[in-house]
């Protein structure tokens, strides 16, 4: 479990931040310059069960209130379908109820925001199940910006060995599953960081919702859809029911 955060006596337009696409789910109340507070748990507890108490909790140990929260930012996926399903519900519900904007952003995006002025490619993998992580791969621009190339993939690692075609920093919660045969596989192309870098951070949502604030303005919360990147098992399961036969 960790806590940590900032209390201020100003009360400064802030964005409340959800992300529960992976078991580290996490609430933030962040500015646009910063966190003032974050609160994240790792537990194999459903998310429905502690999300709407931990933004309860973080109100009340920043001393907010909902005049502050100018929008609601939502992490979007890939990641864990259960999870996604929670997350977004619980965004679209608060922002209607509060009529506020509600801001989706993708989970990988978020996670790779982190890496600011990184002078390697940068790898976000994170853990798809069935032997497959998602991915995506970014840069760094001249001004520090983290930038994707291309889009999200889900793939076993075997095939995204492949792919690393140059030395790349490796992170997120995939690394810990699939690294060291990233490494047999790539070599020195694979650079693993450290364990600490494993979960997406509802901080870092709110960080990128901002300037997405900023730019699009107002969205309909019923028009934010998540990012599957491929099928769930009840689609792949589906049998279409048969065709009536011809009278």
């Amino acid at each position: 479990m960790a806590r940590h955060g900032m209390i201020s006596d100003a009360a400064p337009p802030l964005l409340l931040a959800l992300e529960t696409t992976g078991m580290c789910g996490s609430v933030a109340l962040v500015g646009e310059e910063s966190c003032v507070a974050e609160f994240s748990l790792a537990t194999r507890a459903t998310h429905s069960r502690r999300l709407l108490h931990g933004v309860e909790w973080l109100f009340e140990q920043a001393r907010c209130d909902w005049s502050q929260i100018h929008g609601i930012a939502v992490s979007l996926g890939p990641g864990s379908f259960t999870g996604l399903r929670i997350g977004l519900s619980t965004a679209k519900g608060l922002a209607m109820a509060a009529e506020l904007p509600l801001i989706g952003v993708p989970t990988l995006d978020a996670f790779a925001s982190r890496f600011a002025h990184l002078a390697r490619p940068l790898c976000v993998l994170l853990d798809a199940r069935k032997g497959e992580v998602y991915a995506a791969f970014y840069r760094c621009d001249a001004a520090g910006v983290v930038r994707r190339e291309g889009d999200f993939l889900v793939l076993p690692p075997e095939v995204l060995a492949a792919r690393l075609t140059e030395p790349t920093v490796l992170v997120g919660d995939g690394v810990a599953l699939y690294g060291e045969r990233l490494r047999e596989l790539a070599g020195d192309r694979a650079l693993l960081l450290a364990s600490s870098c494993l979960f997406a951070s509802a901080a870092t949502v709110g960080m990128l919702a901002w300037p997405l604030l900023h730019r699009h303005g107002s969205a309909d919360p019923a028009a934010v859809v998540p990012i599957y990147v491929r099928a769930s098992d009840a689609e792949l399961n589906f049998i279409p029911p048969s065709q009536p036969l011809p009278a």
